[in-house]
């Protein structure tokens, strides 16, 4: 079955950076849709970036547009959010996640994906 495992959280200064990772095991990783989410206590869980294989099915969401960057490395079966000029309002509990086929327009949507890591911590102050 599809696990993922994230690291790479850690506390950080404003205006600061951070490289999550997130290791995929169990299936083909080429065919799946792989994401970032993020939770922030008391609010929901919040799409930022989702990315598939051929490159141009890439998204974020608009308030990390020009500072986080998604990328994947299909040799590692690994996804990366490159993290830059980090703010306060980017803390929270950043997520990996998975799902089969292209990421497509509800990218967002966090009922579409099946596979979910366990969470790593990322505070900005």
């Amino acid at each position: 079955h599809v696990q993922l495992v994230e690291s790479g959280g850690d506390s950080a200064q404003t205006g600061g950076s951070l490289r999550l990772s997130c290791t995929f095991s169990g299936d083909t990783y080429s065919r799946y849709c792989m994401a970032w989410f993020r939770q922030a206590p008391g609010k929901e869980r919040e799409g930022v970036a989702a990315h598939f294989t051929t490159g141009v099915d890439t998204y974020y969401t608009d308030s990390v547009k020009g500072r986080f960057a998604i990328s994947r490395d299909n040799a590692k079966t690994t996804v990366y959010l490159q993290m830059i000029t980090l703010k306060p309002e980017d803390s929270a509990v950043y997520y990996c996640a998975a799902k089969r086929g292209l990421c497509g327009t509800w990218w967002w949507k966090a009922f579409e994906y099946n596979h979910w890591g366990q969470g790593t911590q990322v505070t900005v102050s």
